[in-house]
């Protein structure tokens, strides 16, 4: 198991949270837009059956011959599953639904949690150069999301400023628990950065301030705002930062980028 401490090539961050409605994918796609925008080369994995990581970078469908699924189930060599976005530096592993029978596929598999760990680490992978890949997670914690937990170097969590935010975060820490404990014990916390926030509500201060006193520094000092160019952006197929890059939105995942690259610096000693 020793390989799968070992961070060589990009460093692996899933970007999970069995709560839907999170602002999971749109971190995903912003964070990750914000990175190639700082000059990293960034692979987005999307791993939810819904596609909407796919479909906010403006992958149409019918563009999507090869995907996740097949990455994950047909041993897929990665230049025919791995698509250019119109962002410079962001490349995508788009999904579509046949991701959603993957979970029952993968139960007869003897190596069923270990599929895109072993995928993302083949040697193919060294031409691409990139730094980081980000794993957009399906709202649930199910064998994709094992997957992807196996297959990271760490877990960064999106928390909506909403009442009982904290208390589905216990669940997916005692996941992250569980993986480090048997299949990946290198895994660790990236962090938890608070999403949908309203400044003027006494409610997200609140969270803000459960979540400090509870998590401590894995909390991210960025918080992302509530802002309708956030919003917007998906239905236009492009990241905030392409859409209206002077907005709040664009310039709070801009600060939470530049937190992860400080925080990440020392990796490279």
């Amino acid at each position: 198991m020793s390989e799968l401490m070992t961070v060589s090539g990009p460093k692996i961050v899933a970007v999970a949270n069995q709560k839907g409605g999170v602002g999971k994918t749109t971190t995903t796609i912003n964070m990750g837009a914000a990175l190639a925008e700082y000059g990293c080369s960034i692979l987005i994995i999307d791993l939810d059956p819904q596609g909407n990581a796919s479909t906010g970078l403006g992958i149409e469908i019918e563009a999507r011959e090869n995907t996740t699924y097949e990455l994950l189930l047909d041993d897929a060599r990665l230049e025919d599953v791995i698509l250019a976005t119109d962002v410079d530096g962001l490349s995508i592993v788009p999904s579509t639904v046949d991701l959603s029978s993957a979970d029952i596929e993968l139960i007869a598999n003897e190596k069923r949690s270990y599929l895109l760990h072993d995928a993302l680490r083949q040697p193919a992978m060294e031409k691409y150069n990139f730094d980081y890949i980000l794993i957009d997670c399906p709202p649930s914690l199910n064998l994709l999301t094992v997957n992807a937990m196996v297959a990271a170097h760490s877990v960064l969590v999106p928390l909506q400023s909403e009442f009982f935010a904290l208390e589905g975060l216990s669940q997916l820490m005692l996941t992250i628990r569980d993986v480090r404990q048997s299949a990946n014990p290198g895994l660790r916390m990236e962090g938890v950065v608070l999403t949908m926030y309203d400044a003027r509500n006494n409610l997200s201060q609140q969270v803000e301030a459960d979540a400090r006193e509870n998590l401590g520094e894995i909390v991210y000092k960025t918080r992302i705002p509530r802002n309708v160019r956030v919003s917007e952006a998906p239905s236009y197929a492009m990241p905030v930062l392409e859409f209206d890059g002077g907005s709040k939105g664009a310039m709070a995942y801009r600060a939470l980028a530049q937190e992860f690259l400080n925080n990440n610096e020392p990796a490279e000693a």
